[in-house]
């Protein structure tokens, strides 16, 4: 049956509502009940899936990356993301806003994809859409089937949309952030067999406040988990069941400034459970905690050095998927050309060129394409390297009485040899990477004061200062 709710619902949704950047977005999934299939909360693993998929729009501090189409990046530990399309968009909704935000991926009972997303283009918090964008996918490789669904009749908005397996009904949920006829965000829920038609819709969680971007992990260990945003911060619920209203809060929040969009994802290889978040303050930000028990509540945070989100990326959504489907999706929409660059003692920072100086600045941060680097064979060594920039492709990160700038290539061995670095495991981490000066080699790339130059390095520090992660 569709969704229809008459004018006189019990949930108009008038008044003024809070703004989108008082309660954002968030991303997650579900377990199947199919034979081979691990539970994994935010998505459904089947049994052989040994890597991940993100889904996630994107937006920059002045606008400059801000695309509102789905993105795909790819992770073989969930920690480490490599963007695809070469960070572009692999399919753009054409209808309603013509836009989306908060997208989820799940995979279905028959080993399909669904995506689903909000409509909605931008930041006009004062846009209300009934509706959901949808597509099929058999491999995220291809969408088909591009639709609308309806979810109310509601004069309010549906936010953040996600979708889980009731086993007890035979029926898949759609739970999204909408307002109730107190004035305040709940979490909603629709079901459906298809994804083209829906019930109507139902209260799934309202704890009294205000609450938005709901994210379950169904089935562990015979109970259901609900993560949600309240105020500013990342709570849970629980229930052993999955009917609307049984949910009970009881964690400690987790938080990192104005936090939103909660994604819990189990890993595939240990019981560690992670639980990500993104920040508009700075704007896009993403953190991480983990648990080894969902049961306690509580939260640990990762350190910054340990993972990596894809550039612009906003309100993610985290699905396993198989060796192969990981293969397929790279060689259908390839790896990324560019390189980013991130410091080892100040892990939210990146390599970048400002006023053509070579600095490290916290991320994010426009032009975002300062950080992006091609990582070409040495001008002056092809057994070295050389940092091409994206933006300025004529120019080259070189050093300069030991300061390193962005010149441009004249041609000159003198150039090529202060643009040439060689590439050695990292000084305070053999797994990150640092960087020697071809024609000055007791010298290493490092930052000073948020600088970078060429310098001796001896101390913990200074070597700490010389080592990188070369990664997307």
């Amino acid at each position: 049956m569709s969704a229809s709710v008459s004018p006189s619902s019990p949930l108009p949704g008038g008044g003024a509502r809070p703004s989108r950047r008082a309660v954002l977005g968030a991303a997650a999934a579900v377990p199947l009940a199919m034979a081979g299939v691990l539970s994994v909360g935010a998505g459904a693993a089947y049994a052989a899936d040994s890597a991940y998929v993100m889904g996630y729009f994107t937006e920059s501090p002045n606008g400059l990356g801000d695309d509102y189409g789905l993105h795909l990046a790819v992770s073989t530990d969930g920690l480490q993301w490599m963007p695809l399309n070469q960070n572009n968009p692999v399919v753009v909704p054409t209808a309603g806003a013509a836009g989306l935000r908060d997208p989820f991926i799940m995979r279905r009972q028959d080993g399909t994809f669904i995506v689903i997303a909000t409509d909605l283009k931008g930041t006009d918090w004062s846009r209300n859409s009934q509706y959901i964008h949808v597509w099929d996918s058999a491999d995220l490789r291809t969408f088909t089937g591009y639709r609308l669904l309806k979810l109310h009749d509601m004069v309010t908005h549906s936010w953040a949309p996600e979708a889980f397996w009731d086993a007890g009904r035979g029926q898949y949920g759609v739970i999204y952030s909408s307002v109730n006829s107190s004035g305040h965000n709940v979490i909603m829920v629709n079901y459906t067999t298809d994804f083209r038609t829906a019930s109507e819709p139902q209260v799934f969680f309202d704890p009294g406040y205000d609450v938005i971007d709901g994210n379950l992990a169904v089935g562990v260990n015979g109970v259901n988990y609900l993560y949600y945003k309240r105020n500013q911060a990342l709570v849970g619920a629980r229930s052993t069941t999955l009917t609307p209203g049984s949910f009970t809060p009881f964690s400690t929040p987790a938080a990192q400034g104005g936090t939103e969009g909660p994604t819990l994802v189990k890993s595939l290889t240990s019981g560690t459970w992670y639980l990500w978040g993104d920040t508009y303050t700075p704007n896009g930000v993403f953190y991480a905690w983990q648990s080894n028990d969902l049961a306690a509540g509580t939260w640990t945070a990762v350190n910054q050095r340990l993972y990596t989100q894809p550039v612009n990326s906003k309100h993610c959504t985290i699905a396993t998927i198989t060796a192969a489907e990981y293969t397929n999706l790279v060689a259908r929409w390839g790896s990324p050309a560019w390189n980013r660059l991130k410091s080892y003692n100040y892990p939210g920072r990146y390599v970048r060129h400002s006023g053509f100086v070579g600095r490290i600045d916290p991320y994010p941060f426009d032009p975002y394409t300062d950080a992006q680097w091609k990582l070409v064979p040495g001008l002056a060594d092809s057994a070295g390297v050389s940092f091409q920039s994206v933006n300025y492709p004529a120019r080259y990160l070189r050093h300069y009485s030991y300061n390193l700038r962005l010149d441009e290539n004249d041609g000159t061995s003198a150039f090529a040899a202060d643009a040439t670095f060689h590439r050695t495991a990292g000084l305070a981490d053999s797994s990150w990477a640092s960087f020697r000066s071809y024609n000055f080699p007791t010298r290493y790339i490092r930052h000073v004061d948020s600088v970078l130059r060429i310098d001796p390095v001896s101390t913990a520090t200074e070597l700490a200062d010389a080592t990188f992660s070369v990664g997307y």
